[in-house]
């Protein structure tokens, strides 16, 4: 994001092979690590963990996250969560959108020659959800506001 501009830079997945779940947390801590190396961000947004209907997803997704945010904090980024419902209400102004209309808004939003894929784009709406929270902290800042609390300023 250069001020209230954000700029497309690359997107992707990580594909994951079959193997053990330690060799697959390996593999996404080492991808996203690289990626730090390569595109050197100064932050990172991540999602929350969400409830699944399937208890030993969720704790599967838990420590994929773990991983992920690893190698955030491996290279000393400093890392913001974010939850779905935030992220889907920054992006597409509603918190109950589905993954089309994020698709969509994500597309849209930073001018994609084609739709990215569901992954992706639910990506890209995590770090557009962190640009619009990075700009109204700076703008609080700068209006000498502290923080907000239950609907009052500080």
């Amino acid at each position: 994001m250069t001020g209230a501009k954000m700029n497309y830079v690359t997107s992707g997945i990580i594909r994951m092979p079959k193997g053990t779940l330690p060799e697959r947390l390996q593999l996404i801590f080492d991808g996203l690590s690289q990626l730090i190396e390569e595109y050197k961000p100064q932050v990172m947004g991540i999602e929350d963990v969400f409830v699944a209907r399937n208890p030993s997803s969720a704790l599967k997704l838990g420590q994929a996250r773990g991983a992920a945010i690893l190698s955030g904090t491996n290279a000393q980024l400093p890392v913001s969560e974010y939850s779905p419902r935030s992220i889907k209400l920054a992006v597409v102004g509603t918190g109950a959108a589905d993954k089309k209309q994020v698709q969509m808004m994500v597309t849209s939003l930073l001018k994609l020659p084609g739709e990215p894929s569901e992954d992706a784009a639910d990506a890209l709406a995590v770090a557009i959800c962190h640009g619009h929270s990075m700009r109204t902290q700076n703008i609080m800042a700068g209006a000498g506001v502290k923080g907000y609390s239950r609907g009052r300023l500080k």
